[in-house]
């Protein structure tokens, strides 16, 4: 489809990925919604793009439903495109060194980042669903934000992979169940990207990281990943798979 004038709605919008891909849409003359939970970050987003910041709190289905309710309302129309990269990335070991177990620590990993983009794809699915259909045939793309960890997770990472293996696993029971309606369903396993969560690494750390991918041998910018997201959008024959965007990197045990 084209972007041009068309609504995107996407959660964790306000930082990294999910902002770098607001700006990469409104770039493109799309228009843009910012879920978060951080209500400033969204909003100054937001303003940056002539787009409409919603505080949301992805776990809660009812939260979800309401901001999707909201978004429509604003902009007069449902989303063609809706976008989920809200999560996070909370790291502990099954079974501690001190025998202390992770299960609180995987129960929120599953709310936040699986939960949340099951949640965000339900209702607006359901929106894109009263849209008419574009000379495509479609009516909208759903991308989700996995992570090359669904393959390659590291130690302390079982909750972390587990959600964005279940956002993978999910992508094409979910595309084959919209086919009919003319809603497309992509995920995105993006690899070492240069967002908060990196920056807050030591040098020393983060040459050590950089140095596992083969080529290009840096961090992702995560403009990158915005512009896959409109490269999918744009693409009507894509559908229900998962992309890989890491440079050719495959992560080490630890």
């Amino acid at each position: 489809m084209d972007i041009k004038n068309q609504l995107a709605i996407i959660s964790g919008g306000a930082s990294g990925l999910g902002e770098a891909t607001a700006r990469q849409i409104a770039s493109q003359g799309g228009k843009v919604a910012v879920l978060d939970f951080n209500e400033d970050k969204a909003a100054s987003v937001a303003q940056d793009t002539g787009g409409f910041a919603v505080k949301c709190d992805v776990t809660q289905a009812d939260a979800v439903e309401s901001c999707v309710d909201r978004v429509c309302d604003h902009f007069g129309q449902a989303p063609r495109i809706a976008i989920s990269c809200a999560g996070i990335a909370d790291a502990a070991r099954i079974v501690g060194r001190d025998g202390n177990t992770s299960i609180p620590v995987f129960q929120k990993v599953i709310e936040v980042n699986l939960f949340g983009t099951y949640n965000l794809m339900t209702y607006a699915a359901k929106a894109m669903m009263q849209l008419d259909k574009l000379d495509t045939g479609e009516r909208g793309v759903i991308i989700n934000a996995a992570s090359a960890a669904y393959e390659d997770g590291q130690l302390g990472q079982a909750a972390y992979a587990a959600s964005k293996g279940a956002i993978a696993s999910m992508c094409l029971p979910a595309a084959r169940e919209f086919a009919k309606t003319g809603i497309r369903v992509m995920a995105i396993a993006p690899g070492l990207f240069h967002t908060p969560m990196m920056e807050s690494l030591p040098d020393e750390t983060v040459s050590k990281i950089v140095s596992n991918i083969p080529f290009p041998d840096r961090l992702g910018d995560p403009a990158e990943f915005g512009q896959l997201v409109c490269d999918i959008a744009q693409n009507a024959y894509l559908n229900g798979t998962v992309i890989r965007l890491d440079g050719a990197v495959r992560l080490p045990p630890r």
